[in-house]
């Protein structure tokens, strides 16, 4: 067994370039004696014949007014597609939209209501107050001590109070104004 020889077959074939051996002329004969032709990529000469060049002009603007109707034809299609993507997301955004505007909506119907209601609570609670005061007030007299007269009234922020006690000789007068808590 010889020693030099490699294990693997790609064991020295790392990097190196292949030399290529040209044959000689005595071991080897040629493979084949005919000329081998390459495909050209130029396009032919044109032809002498005048009705040959007529018809290769007038394929020509049939291939030119081919690939023009069809480039017309994806055009059109593009734009049409385009404009059914376009309402797509104006359907979409609108429905975003008015989803929104229905959520921001109902969140402000909320918070008036809650506020009307507390305004109103507490506006009943006043009123309320007043009628239990007013049954005393209106002209309610005290054989021993005298009468209290008064009235009272209420705007969108105060409540006016304004009372008449007599106590003897020397009628007492008291006016008030009291502010209702109204957010704005």
């Amino acid at each position: 067994m010889e020693t030099d020889q490699p294990e693997k077959i790609d064991e020295h074939a790392e990097d190196k370039p292949q030399k290529k051996e040209e044959p000689t002329g005595s071991s080897l004969a040629p493979l084949t004696s005919e000329k081998v032709e390459i495909p050209a990529t130029q396009s032919r000469p044109p032809p002498k014949n005048p009705a040959l060049r007529i018809q290769a002009w007038w394929r020509g603007n049939l291939v030119r007014r081919a690939l023009l109707h069809a480039v017309l034809h994806v055009l059109i299609i593009q734009r049409w597609w385009r404009q059914m993507l376009m309402k797509v997301l104006e359907k979409r955004r609108r429905a975003a939209l008015e989803s929104f505007t229905r959520k921001e909506w109902a969140a402000v119907r909320l918070q008036s209501w809650v506020r009307m209601w507390r305004i109103r609570l507490r506006y009943c609670r006043l009123l309320h107050a007043a009628r239990i005061i007013q049954a005393y007030w209106r002209c309610r007299s005290c054989s021993s001590r005298g009468f209290i007269k008064g009235h009272y009234r209420v705007t969108a922020n105060q409540l006016h109070l304004e009372l008449e006690i007599v106590l003897g000789s020397e009628p007492c007068f008291v006016s008030e104004c009291i502010p209702l808590p109204v957010k704005q």
